[in-house]
């Protein structure tokens, strides 16, 4: 029997994390479903931002660094990230951005396959895995003389081989939704002598990560989509403990040097995850990327990650019974797995033709979902839902999916205002 309307209202009254919405600031009216892009807007985070503004940088000024605890913000923040994805304290930082990260971790784990197997010349990667993540693996590959092998998914196994070096792989497959198993995906890289670096941009605080548990060798993510940390927030890197100081990452700038304020002139690279640091940290992000943090900590006393876990699925399992039941005929297909164990936190729905327009005149309606074009082969176009647990709720499903039917049925998504490009898909 199809979900009703009142069926949802009873989840969202029987809901454990209902109280978790109120951290955030939501524009009337609006059912908002791209947290798997931007996270919504925490209520906290304006005035904190504020208060490091006009009290720490306005009065404390240069002093801050050290009273207001400036300094070390990148690893208190990244002991935060490093509750979510199984990591140990004093092993993550939050700095820089995913991209200038990934270029890091590569480097350093080729660097490592280097020494430990020259004629390892391979790095493989999904095809589909995120644009920014192949093109810094391609210009890796370029300077070295290696070769970046891309394969599908169901031809990953295969894909271990003798001559790789190193697996590059999103945990939570952007387009799709679909989910890699770490901890056996890792184990099997290891198998084969490879080591293995994973970006958790679409997983970290949305799905449970057990970093250490799998023994992964590198990570990289995002904070500005579930973490909420705001547009552009700074990205987080992590190095499981056996490889964290082998090797000087590429990037060697002063607040990764053992002793910065030495003003030495050679570089020596501090212990462990703080000499993945770069440059002076962006201590304005920093403040607003906390109080994200926070909104997603916050879910710790009701369970945490499995309580967030449990309630994404219960919202993406709803989404998908409501469009193919209410949304039938309209040459809609599922992008994202059905086997919920396979599954991030986002639904993603194809469609032949009209999948942009569509999208556009659902974020008309305020219901803010968010687009990817497909190859024009393999790939479809993707109408993309992120079901972000601390802010959505049942209810929001339901209607998130009545509009969706009316824009179908109507066929309004065809008006010429629907189907003219923007910049932002």
């Amino acid at each position: 029997m199809t979900p009703t309307l009142q069926d949802c209202r009873a989840l969202d009254a029987q809901d454990p994390l209902r109280a978790l919405r109120q951290q955030f600031t939501l524009p009337e009216g609006v059912i908002y479903l791209d947290g798997n892009s931007l996270g919504v807007l925490p209520t906290a985070t304006a005035s904190r931002v504020a208060e490091a503004v006009t009290q720490e940088w306005g009065q404390g000024l240069i002093r801050s660094w050290n009273s207001a605890g400036w300094f070390d913000a990148p690893q208190r923040l990244g002991d935060k990230i490093a509750r979510l994805v199984g990591a140990a304290p004093g092993e993550v930082v939050a700095t820089d951005s995913t991209s200038v990260n990934l270029y890091k971790v590569l480097s350093a784990a080729l660097n490592i396959a280097r020494e430990d197997a020259p004629v390892r010349t391979v790095l493989v990667s999904e095809r589909s895995n995120f644009p920014t993540d192949l093109y810094i693996a391609e210009s890796l590959c370029r300077e070295r003389g290696l070769q970046l092998r891309l394969v599908e998914p169901e031809d990953m196994a295969g894909a271990l081989t003798a001559e790789v070096a190193v697996l590059m792989l999103t945990h939570v497959n952007y387009r799709t939704g679909a989910m890699h198993d770490i901890a056996a995906v890792t184990q099997a890289a290891h198998r084969a002598g490879i080591l293995a670096v994973w970006d958790l941009a679409h997983s970290a605080g949305a799905v449970p990560v057990d970093l250490n548990g799998a023994q992964a060798d590198f990570a990289v993510g995002c904070s500005y989509k579930y973490l909420n940390g705001g547009p552009g927030a700074p990205a987080f890197v992590w190095a499981h403990s056996r490889h964290a100081s082998r090797f000087w990452q590429p990037l060697a700038g002063w607040w990764g040097h053992a002793a910065p304020f030495e003003f030495t002139p050679d570089y020596r690279p501090a212990p462990g995850i703080t000499r993945f640091l770069c440059g002076t940290q962006p201590i304005l992000s920093l403040a607003a990327l906390d109080c994200g943090l926070d909104t997603v900590l916050a879910a710790e006393p009701l369970g945490g990650m499995a309580a967030l876990r449990a309630k994404s699925l219960a919202l993406s399992e709803l989404f998908i019974a409501l469009v193919e039941a209410r949304c039938a005929g309209h040459g809609l297909g599922l992008a994202t797995p059905r086997d919920p164990a396979q599954r991030g936190s986002q639904v993603c729905l194809t469609r032949p033709e009209g999948a942009y327009a569509i999208v556009q005149a659902l974020i008309a309606r305020g219901v803010i979902g968010d687009f990817r074009a497909g190859d024009g082969n393999r790939h479809l176009d993707i109408l993309r839902f992120g079901l972000t647990p601390l802010y959505i709720g049942f209810e929001d499903v339901w209607q998130a999916v009545e509009h969706l039917r009316q824009v179908l049925e109507s066929g309004e998504w065809q008006q010429a205002r629907f189907n003219q490009k923007q910049a932002v898909t």
